[in-house]
């Protein structure tokens, strides 16, 4: 059998599935991620994520066994919905996990909110999740988190004109109006907002106006994978950086489980993000270790939001003792403040999300040959600029 980085983490997330156990003994997480469709990396690093803490922390806490009931929503919201409502239906579950697209966070909100269930959100990034319901918590990041103050770092860096390109879709349009805010903020002046059709984007005739109107920095956003490589492979091409254009990235560009594979066209890109597989603190280098090995891939982001999902679910578990009431699992989220892999964070009870460093990082090539996301700047914990979530 030939195995493969898929193969290995569509076994991780298999392996969630545990064996019935008398029920008065388990709390049941019902995961709900893209196992299969377009986004199925995406969900595959999250389960992989979310089983690497129970494998580190054992499946018992406060005398009860943990159980993962994993859902594959294939990327459609309305298939999330029905799943999560089948899942709370009759007590099936105690908490509510996972979510690889805003879509479908969004679209399970009614249901964590109906039945009173503790919904921890790993992947969608899209402000507003955390209003949609007072149950909702948030592992991830919101994307006006760190455009913002990404916003304002580039304006600090002698960066006077801006023009953003961002695939014409939400976190995309987030991402354009949250950054220039940010950097029009410091005194910045936005040329063009330009975005570009997530199906079949062509990209020529919007760098062609980056070339001709010559911004002194240029700020890009589209979905990680062979979008990124194209547009990245294009700017290259055009000599815009070594025209005098500084680029600047979200981290999807330079995603940590792909960067390797594209080449020396990311070499040099600069980026922002909460987490980075090359992060150097000893928790992240046994963290690394022990993913690496598990699934033959390197963490990136959303696998580090699935194992922080997890330690939300199981120190609420110790402070309840075990509980089954989802309002006072909930309470017991708030506050929570360790040591993660990405770093300091802290469970925000204003905002529902963590507060995080973010990192400023350039794509390098290390000693070993790999490509790495290698941090040089640190925005000390950020927030959500944007709300608190409504009660």
């Amino acid at each position: 059998m030939h195995i493969t980085r898929r193969t290995v983490l569509a076994s991780s997330a298999a392996a969630l599935v545990a064996r019935p156990t008398f029920a008065q003994d388990v709390i049941k997480v019902g995961v709900i991620s893209s196992q299969t469709g377009p986004f199925a990396a995406v969900g595959r690093q999250m389960t992989a994520g979310i089983r690497l803490y129970m494998q580190e922390h054992g499946d018992v806490v406060a005398g009860k066994k943990i159980e993962i009931v994993l859902r594959d929503d294939a990327g459609v919201a309305d298939q999330a919905r029905r799943q999560a409502q089948e899942l709370v239906a009759s007590g099936q579950v105690q908490f509510l996990a996972g979510f690889t697209l805003t879509p479908a966070a969004l679209a399970a909100a009614p249901i964590a909110t109906q039945a009173k269930t503790p919904m921890v959100v790993m992947v969608g990034a899209t402000s507003i999740i955390p209003d949609r319901s007072p149950f909702i918590v948030r592992s991830h990041l919101s994307v006006p988190q760190f455009a913002v103050p990404y916003g304002r770092w580039i304006a600090e860096q002698q960066v006077k004109t801006l023009i953003t390109l961002v695939a014409d879709y939400g976190p995309g349009q987030d991402y354009e109006g949250f950054l220039s805010q940010g950097f029009q903020e410091r005194g910045g002046k936005v040329i063009a907002n330009l975005r570009v059709p997530l199906a079949s984007p062509d990209f020529a005739p919007f760098l062609q106006r980056v070339a001709n109107e010559k911004p002194d920095g240029l700020f890009i956003f589209v979905p990680a994978g062979g979008v990124a490589n194209v547009l990245m492979k294009q700017i290259k091409e055009r000599g815009l950086v070594e025209n005098g254009v500084k680029l600047f990235a979200e981290t999807n560009i330079v995603d940590d489980e792909l960067v390797d594979s594209m080449g020396d066209v990311a070499i040099g890109a600069v980026t922002i993000g909460a987490y980075s597989s090359s992060h150097d603190s000893d928790k992240n280098r046994k963290f690394v270790e022990a993913f690496r090995k598990q699934n033959n891939v390197r963490p990136n982001i959303v696998g580090v939001a699935g194992y922080d999902g997890m330690h939300f679910i199981y120190e609420a578990l110790r402070k309840t003792n075990g509980s089954t009431d989802g309002t006072k699992n909930l309470q017991a989220m708030m506050d929570l403040e360790w040591e993660s892999p990405r770093g300091p964070v802290k469970l925000d009870p204003a905002t529902r999300d963590l507060i995080q460093n973010a990192y400023v990082r350039r794509t390098e090539r290390a000693a070993n040959g790999e490509l790495q996301n290698i941090e040089f700047a640190t925005i000390p914990m950020v927030k959500d600029p944007t709300r608190p979530a409504k009660p």
